[in-house]
């Protein structure tokens, strides 16, 4: 890290949990830069298993079973 950086992080350090999160939150929209090529690669990603779908390769799985799959069950 950076003599810069590290200065930065020292003083993040001493704000309030509130103003470091808004900290955290604009550096991290700050690396959210559009990026022309990877939506090119994910628009073809989605037609291509469109595409499989639709010649059956593939099946569609309901909403509702993804849901309860990844759901956390809580202790009762």
């Amino acid at each position: 890290m950076t003599i810069t950086a590290e200065a930065l992080s020292a003083e993040a350090v001493k704000l309030p949990p509130e103003e470091r999160m808004e900290v955290v939150e604009r550096i991290l929209d700050s690396l959210d830069e559009p990026d022309a090529a990877l939506d090119a690669l994910w628009a073809k990603e989605a037609d291509d298993r469109l595409a499989a779908y639709r010649r059956g390769e593939v099946k569609a799985v309901a909403l509702s079973e993804v849901i309860a799959k990844y759901q956390v069950s809580k202790p009762a």
